[in-house]
């Protein structure tokens, strides 16, 4: 689904671009995506020489749930000194937080054709290993013990 994005890209800027093509939910629960992703790049980083990349030029890119891997992979490679830095990672909307779907983006938002509440809150709990049954409890917030609530406040909050 991405082939013709991933050719321009690569052909507008001169770059190596690799694609992972990274196992689905619900087929395939959390975090089997991930460690997809995951073992994909660390794979091209090891080989990096083989594809002629420049090492300090690596970036990770995704869009929607895909931007949450590229999220993910960028912070599990950030600590590790046995593989390049990456130089960057591109974000096109990304899911990046399931914890409040009462959040004012969430709310002005809420009936915007192609991804409603309703269903951004459906993916977050396929991607988990949620049950649709749950829904409920997810769009009022209740799936969040009170103290995580408080704890993560400062960063996920209406102000």
């Amino acid at each position: 689904s991405h082939e013709k994005i991933c050719r321009y890209i690569a052909s507008e800027s001169d770059a190596v671009v690799v694609s992972v093509g990274y196992r689905l939910a619900p087929e395939h629960k959390y975090p089997a995506a991930y460690e997809d992703c995951l073992h994909a790049t660390i794979h091209f980083m090891n080989n990096i020489e083989h594809y002629g990349v420049d090492p300090a030029n690596v970036i990770v890119c995704g869009d929607s749930a895909g931007g949450n891997l590229a999220a993910a992979v960028s912070q599990t490679l950030a600590g590790r000194s046995d593989l390049p830095k990456l130089r960057a990672q591109i974000l096109i909307y990304p899911g990046l937080q399931a914890l409040d779907f009462n959040l004012p983006s969430y709310q002005q938002n809420r009936g915007v054709p192609l991804l409603f509440r309703e269903r951004a809150a459906f993916f977050a709990l396929q991607y988990l290993n949620g049950d649709a049954l749950h829904m409920q409890e997810v769009l009022e917030g209740s799936h969040i013990p009170p103290d995580m609530r408080l704890k993560y406040r400062k960063w996920v909050s209406p102000d």
